[in-house]
């Protein structure tokens, strides 16, 4: 499974929104200049984060966008499945009848593992996690070598 331009930059947007939980909307321009990311692309990238309850807008002179619910309570797998849909490796997977030699196919067996695999490190891994992981990545002291 590869992961499209839109589930890792639509996870960073969510990332950003982790690391300024708390403090109001964040206005799509201290995205766009945080994450390098095209303010008409985190609009876009919103959409579907929007719609899976993930993120809400804030109009107003004071506005921007801020997640919809705790950090804690949102998975890295919630915010891939809304941008990128289910994570299954090949259609068999979540189509049983879309191949007629699923039922006897060891392959399946081992991509649904996969699959349950994926699954597993995404929904076992909270946004507020992954903010705590890129904090502490921040304040790695860089080391130079003469």
């Amino acid at each position: 499974m590869k992961i499209s331009t839109k589930g890792r930059y639509g996870l960073r947007v969510v990332l950003e929104l982790t690391a300024q939980h708390n403090r109001g909307p964040i206005l799509v321009e201290n995205i766009s200049k945080s994450q390098a990311i095209s303010g008409k692309y985190i609009r876009v990238l919103v959409g579907g984060l929007k719609s899976a309850g993930l993120v809400r807008a804030v109009r107003g002179p004071n506005g921007g966008y801020e997640l919809a619910r705790n950090p804690a309570d949102i998975t890295v797998l919630d915010v891939v499945r809304a941008l990128e849909g289910k994570t299954v490796p090949v259609k068999c997977v979540e189509d049983v009848n879309s191949c007629p030699r699923a039922q006897f196919c060891a392959a399946r067996d081992m991509w649904c593992e996969v699959a349950a695999a994926i699954d597993g490190v995404l929904s076992g891994l909270t946004m507020e996690q992954l903010a705590i992981r890129q904090r502490a990545k921040q304040e790695e002291p860089v080391m130079y070598c003469i």
